[in-house]
């Protein structure tokens, strides 16, 4: 069965954009990390993401006509407009690309995404989806790479639930630029 992972940025002090929506301090510019996260989707067979992040996500679709971008960055959006992408939102009535919008609820989505063959994980992005899917007990891994900055608010990596998640760590890996990967696995 195909595993649900949540992976994302976050600040040490647990927030995945800050007060004013900003996420500036994720370190995008590290190449180290980006290269990280590029083969980490690379793994991914399907992405669900909510509005937010589809409409953040929108700048990869056309990329590739951005004559600054490095290589790597080229790779990014070619594995990345490559993927298949289930999009969930009450207020957008179209999609690009290589996506789709839901038809159901989250948790009817990935129970019909685990039953079809498949290959790849299951890649949840942005809190708000992945907090409906946590509280379903639907994710099997989360994967944070904790930025060495605090923010102060905005909106959290982790759902604010009353629900103990046991948790084994699977891997863990400190970059040079200070941010620290944690990859636990859901005690089932």
């Amino acid at each position: 069965m195909r595993s649900v992972t949540y992976s994302m940025n976050v600040s040490l002090d647990g927030y995945i954009v800050g007060p004013d929506g900003g996420f500036d301090w994720t370190t995008a510019s590290d190449e180290e990390l980006f290269r990280f996260a590029t083969d980490e989707v690379r793994e991914v067979g399907v992405y669900l993401l909510g509005r937010r992040l589809y409409e953040t996500m929108l700048y990869w679709e056309t990329a590739d006509q951005d004559a600054s971008l490095d290589a790597l960055r080229l790779e990014f959006a070619a594995i990345w407009n490559r993927l298949p992408k289930v999009v969930f939102s009450t207020t957008l009535s179209s999609v690009r690309g290589n996506a789709r919008l839901a038809s159901g609820g989250v948790a009817e989505e990935i129970e019909r995404l685990r039953a079809e063959p498949g290959e790849g994980e299951i890649a949840i992005g942005g809190a708000t989806l992945a907090a409906e899917a946590a509280a379903s007990g639907l994710i099997d891994e989360y994967r944070a790479r904790v930025c060495p900055v605090l923010v102060g608010g905005g909106i959290p990596f982790f759902p604010r639930r009353e629900r103990r998640v046991d948790l084994e760590l699977v891997e863990t890996r400190t970059f040079s630029s200070g941010v620290v990967y944690l990859h636990h696995r859901v005690k089932r």
